[in-house]
């Protein structure tokens, strides 16, 4: 079982294994939506499902049984374990997920997998770059549709908090905010896309592009624990909630923190553009 990341060439066996196994591709581009829809009709590894940020895993805005709110909500959980589902993914399955923009967005599904109990998902090390580097075979079009299946979601695997809990616990030892947007948005330098600029007062901040080497792999895991460690400065690693602006580019330090040995830490999904959506809520700058 995989249950952080795995290589193309572990991938490629996998694949002619026997085991059963679903791969997603998650490829989205922020400022065009359409764009990853495209990406992936134009090439795909073989029998790739797609999986949408926008259309699959996230809930409408303003739904009311959403998990989260903020520019990407959660859906609820029963309401993702019926895609997966319609698609027929199985209980028993192993999931790959991938994207070709660096795992902004593949890590989404990742966490939303463990969300729902499933532990057996991992990355695609490097992406579909590392694939093709590989020299692994891709496709276009649309794959053939599998029957559904009969998947429930189980006991979650992975913590989500909500606003209410991150505003209750704010400043106290027992929660460490890690912010995974950029440098220029978290000091309020900038803000492309929510109604306010800043950051939550107190929050750490590490870009979630840090975790990934020149060629879009994770660092080894020694240098991701060094990191943190240094970033922390002593405060507890369990006590950590990521988030960034809607809850997507917050899991790279999620699976980061995992690969470093620092285990699995929570998310707040709502995020900046959530949080920032009530001018009573405190905001920091610089």
């Amino acid at each position: 079982m995989y249950t952080t990341l795995i290589s193309a060439q572990q991938l490629s066996q996998l694949l002619t294994s026997g085991q059963a196994c679903m791969v997603f591709d998650c490829s989205f581009e922020l400022m065009q939506p359409a764009a990853g829809e495209q990406q992936y009709r134009e090439k795909h590894i073989p029998g790739a499902v797609r999986a949408d940020l926008e259309r699959h895993l996230s809930a409408s805005k303003g739904a009311p049984d959403a998990a989260s709110a903020g520019r990407h909500p959660l859906p609820a959980r029963e309401a993702f374990a019926a895609w997966l589902a319609s698609i027929g993914f199985k209980a028993d399955m192993q999931a790959v997920v991938y994207d070709r923009q660096g795992a902004n967005y593949c890590g989404r599904l990742w966490w939303m997998l463990k969300w729902l109990g499933h532990e057996a998902v991992a990355v695609l090390d490097g992406g579909l770059q590392a694939w093709q580097a590989h020299g692994g075979a891709t496709q276009s079009g649309e794959p053939t549709a599998a029957a559904a299946s009969d998947y429930v979601a189980g006991t979650a695997r992975a913590v989500l908090l909500t606003t209410s809990t991150v505003l209750q616990q704010l400043g106290r030892p027992t929660q460490n905010l890690i912010d995974a947007r950029g440098a220029p948005r978290f000091r309020g330098e900038v803000e492309p896309l929510d109604p306010q600029a800043g950051h939550i007062p107190g929050a750490l901040n590490r870009p979630f592009g840090l975790n990934f080497d020149a060629d879009g792999k994770f660092k080894p895991a020694s240098q991701l624990r060094a990191e943190f460690d240094a970033l922390l400065a002593g405060r507890d690693p369990a006590s950590v909630v990521h988030h960034c602006g809607s809850g997507v580019s917050a899991v790279p330090n999620i699976i980061a923190m995992e690969l470093a040995g620092l285990g699995r830490t929570a998310l707040y999904a709502g995020s900046w553009s959530e949080w920032c959506s009530d001018p009573a809520r405190p905001v920091a700058q610089g």
